[in-house]
This record gives structure tokens, C-alpha cells and sequence, in this order.
């Protein structure tokens, strides 16, 4: 008599599991991306809808007739590109100072190792915990007495003074270089600042890119100081765009300012297509070594 013994299918079964797995992991992922992306279909649609269009119920998906001339309108009303200027060099001058000031502080606390350093870094990080918002108002008496207000000096000085978490992944960045570097360039005759600025520097462009993105985009959509420093013809894009497209009573216009809302974001999507490897890796390599 002939017994046959089956075995297990443990390598179908183990198939099987990681493929639920993987199903599993990319529908969450679809569900995840779907909930993102619906609001800014919502605000492209809406920003070619007329007002009637806007809010009825049922909700109308789509426009009878595309109204581009919202576009239009969001020109006429507003002088949009001299605000954009405005606000896109203010931004870039921060970023650029912010990036400066927050290397070299971030190059010192991760290569040099003083009494104190552990401590003052602490100190440094431990800003980060504190809300924006608790130091508005001391922030603000500060450059009213200092005549500062309806400048953008408030925007430099605080780049000047750098970012924590700035200086937090330059620190980090910096950890994972290896020491020969500095030996082999320190028997070469270079002094510290010639290392960091001809070594360091060009090894750290995706954190570079990374803390230049994060800071325009800062200066891009902040709306809260610049509603409290800045008044007339010097209010940058995020105050403008959310305060421009009012009728005489006070009444918003809807669509011409979902048009605006199109135009606000669309630099900063297209900045982050543009330099978005560089950011993965600048936000990956910024938290490998602590």
C-alpha cells in the first residue's frame, strides 16, 4: 500500500501573505493620496466655477462653461506680480541668510566639542518645543521700540539669528562625515573656515536645497506677521491673496480668489518637482547619526 504524504504549502502561504501585505499597503496608500489630493481638485475646479456654481446643492463637479477669466480677474484686481516679486525676493534673501547662519552653527556643533556645547544645544533644540505664537507679541513690541515695524528687517534679523531646526539637521548632516576629511585638509594648511566652506559645503547641497525650500516657503505663505508688521503697498502674498477679492460690502469674491489660491501655490508645487530628490535626501541623510 502506497501512502503519499503532502506537505505543507508554506511557500504559497507565505506568497500569499506578502502579497495581502503589499495590497493592503497600496490601498492605504491610494485612500491616503485621494484624501490629499481632493482639496486641491476642489480649489482647480472651483476656481473656473461662476459663483452660482460655487456652492449649490447637489454639488455641481464640474462648470457648465469654464470661467478662466476668474484668472483674469485675479490680475485686474490686484497688482498680483508685484506682490509675487516682492514676497519671492524677500524669501530668497531669507533662505539664503537662514541657510548661511544655520550651517556654520550646525558645522560647529557637530565637528567641535567644547565645554558647554551639549548644553547650548540643548538649548538650541529645546526652542523648537516653544510655540511661534507665544513670541509674537514680545517679538513685536521689540521692533515697534526699535522703529522696525512695516519693514521687513524683522524677516532678515531672524535669519541672521538662524533656525534651530535648521541648525538641528546641518548638525546631523555634518556628524556623518568622516574625520580624514578634516585631517587630510587640516595637513594641507586649511584652517577651519576654508574646510567648512570648500569641503562641507559642497558635500551638503541636499540639505542646502532642503532648508532653502522649507524657509521660501516660510516667507511664501506666512500670513500672521506680516498681518501685523507690514501694512499698504509692503504686505507680502499670503496677507494679500487672503484679503484682496472683496467687494465694496465686504463680500468675498469665491471664485476669483480660488483662482488666486491656484496661482499661490503652483510656484511652490513646481519648486518642490523640481528639487524633490534633493529634499528626500536632504530630511534622510539629516537624521541618520544623533
Amino acid at each position: 500500500m502506497n501512502v503519499r504524504i503532502v506537505k505543507p504549502s508554506y511557500r504559497r502561504e507565505g506568497w500569499l501573505s506578502k502579497r495581502l501585505v503589499r495590497i493592503s499597503g497600496y490601498t492605504v496608500l491610494i485612500l491616503t493620496a485621494l484624501i490629499l489630493v481632493t482639496p486641491i481638485f476642489f480649489l482647480l475646479v472651483s476656481s473656473i466655477k461662476l459663483p452660482t456654481e460655487y456652492m449649490t446643492w447637489p454639488i455641481k463637479l464640474f462648470p457648465k462653461v469654464p470661467q478662466w477669466s476668474n484668472y483674469v480677474s485675479v490680475f485686474t484686481l490686484t497688482p498680483f506680480m508685484k506682490i509675487a516679486v516682492r514676497t519671492a525676493t524677500l524669501g530668497v534673501v531669507v533662505a539664503v541668510l537662514v541657510t548661511i547662519t544655520s550651517s556654520m552653527a550646525g558645522y560647529g556643533f557637530a565637528r567641535y566639542q567644547v565645554p558647554g556645547s551639549s548644553r547650548l544645544f540643548f538649548f538650541v533644540i529645546s526652542m523648537l518645543i516653544v510655540p511661534e505664537i507665544v513670541l509674537l507679541i514680545p517679538q513685536f513690541i521689540l521692533f515697534a521700540r526699535l522703529r522696525l515695524t512695516n519693514t521687513y528687517w524683522p524677516w532678515i534679523l531672524a535669519a541672521l539669528a538662524g533656525n534651530a531646526g535648521f541648525i538641528f539637521m546641518f548638525r546631523q548632516f555634518f556628524l556623518n562625515f568622516p574625520h580624514e576629511l578634516e585631517e587630510a585638509a587640516e595637513v594641507d594648511g586649511c584652517g577651519p573656515f576654508r574646510i567648512f566652506w570648500q569641503i562641507f559645503i559642497p558635500n551638503a547641497k541636499p540639505v542646502i536645497a532642503t532648508v532653502m525650500i522649507f524657509a521660501f516657503s516660510g516667507v511664501w505663505g506666512e500670513y500672521l506677521r506680516p498681518l501685523i508688521y507690514l501694512s499698504g503697498d509692503k504686505l507680502l502674498m499670503g496677507v494679500a491673496m487672503a484679503t484682496a477679492f472683496v467687494d465694496p460690502h465686504g463680500n468675498e469674491y469665491k471664485t476669483i480668489s480660488m483662482a488666486a489660491n491656484v496661482l499661490f501655490i503652483l510656484p511652490l508645487i513646481v519648486l518642490f518637482f523640481v528639487a524633490q530628490k534633493q529634499i528626500l535626501k536632504g530630511v534622510v541623510t539629516s537624521g541618520l547619526k544623533g
